[in-house]
C-alpha cells in the first residue's frame, strides 16, 4: 500500500515511516503542503499533518478532497475538538492526535481503507498460522486449537508484529517502537517478560528465538499442522 506522509518534523516523520515500512507499506514523504498538492506519482492513503510551515493542512487537506476520494487520515498535535470537526468536515476520514505509536496509525489505516474499499461479500478470516494457531486481527483475538488464548494488549500487540513476518529476525529496537512506542524510554526487560508469556501460553505452536544481542525470531513450529 503506497503513503504519501505530510509532515514537516523530521524525527516524526522518519520514525513514522520506518514503522509503516516495516509492515510493508511504501511511503513517500513531503514536509511542505505545496510539495503534498504538486506530488505526481500515485498513492493510496495520505497521512497529513496540520502544522506545516507554508500553509494551513485544513487547506491542504481540502484541496486534496476536492481532488478526488483518496482517504486521509489527520495526524496533528492540535487536539482540540473544533480543528477534529473541521478536518472531519473537510473530507479527513479520520484524526489522530499526536503523539501516537505506528501500531495505532497502522490501525488506522487498515480502518478507513476497509471503509473505503466495496465489500465483496465474503469476510475476511482470521490468519493462519500452521493448523493450530489463528489470529483475527479484526478482533484482536488469537486461539490454539480452536481456544481461545487469553493474552494481554501488550503480549497480543507482540503476537501480531511478529507474526506480520514469520521467520525474519526482528531486533529489539524495532521491536519496541512497533509495540511499545517510537518514544519508549523504559527498560527493554519488559519485552523479555512479554517473549516468555507468549512462548508458555502458545507452546507447540511458534516459536520465539532469541538471537543474543540483536532480538527474535518467530517461527511456526514444524508439529504445528498436528492437533
Amino acid at each position: 500500500m503506497r503513503v504519501l506522509l505530510v509532515e514537516d518534523d523530521e524525527p516524526v516523520a522518519q520514525s513514522l515511516r520506518r514503522g509503516l515500512i516495516r509492515y510493508g507499506f511504501e511511503v513517500e514523504w513531503v514536509s511542505t503542503g505545496g510539495a503534498a498538492l504538486s506530488h505526481e506519482d500515485p498513492y493510496d492513503v495520505v497521512l497529513l499533518d496540520l502544522g506545516l510551515p507554508d500553509t494551513d493542512g485544513l487547506d491542504v487537506c481540502r484541496a486534496l478532497r476536492e481532488r478526488g476520494d483518496v482517504p486521509i487520515i489527520v495526524i496533528s498535535a492540535r487536539s482540540d475538538e473544533t480543528d477534529r470537526v473541521v478536518g472531519l468536515e473537510l473530507g479527513a476520514d479520520d484524526y489522530v492526535t499526536k503523539p501516537f505509536g505506528v501500531r495505532e496509525v497502522i490501525a488506522r489505516i487498515r480502518a478507513v481503507m476497509r471503509r473505503a474499499q466495496p465489500r465483496t461479500g465474503v469476510a475476511a478470516g482470521p490468519d493462519a498460522y500452521g493448523a493450530r494457531l489463528t489470529i483475527d486481527r479484526k478482533a484482536a483475538r488469537v486461539r490454539l486449537d480452536g481456544e481461545e488464548v487469553p493474552l494481554t494488549p501488550k503480549e497480543y500487540d507482540l503476537l501480531a508484529f511478529l507474526t506480520e513476518e514469520p521467520g525474519a529476525l526482528m531486533s529489539r529496537e524495532q521491536i519496541m517502537e512497533a509495540v511499545w512506542d517510537a518514544n519508549w524510554f523504559g527498560p527493554t526487560k519488559t519485552l523479555d517478560v512479554h517473549v516468555a508469556a507468549l512462548r508458555r501460553k502458545l507452546a507447540g505452536a511458534v516459536v520465539i528465538e532469541t538471537v543474543r544481542g540483536v532480538g527474535f525470531r518467530l517461527e511456526i513450529a514444524k508439529d504445528a499442522g498436528v492437533s
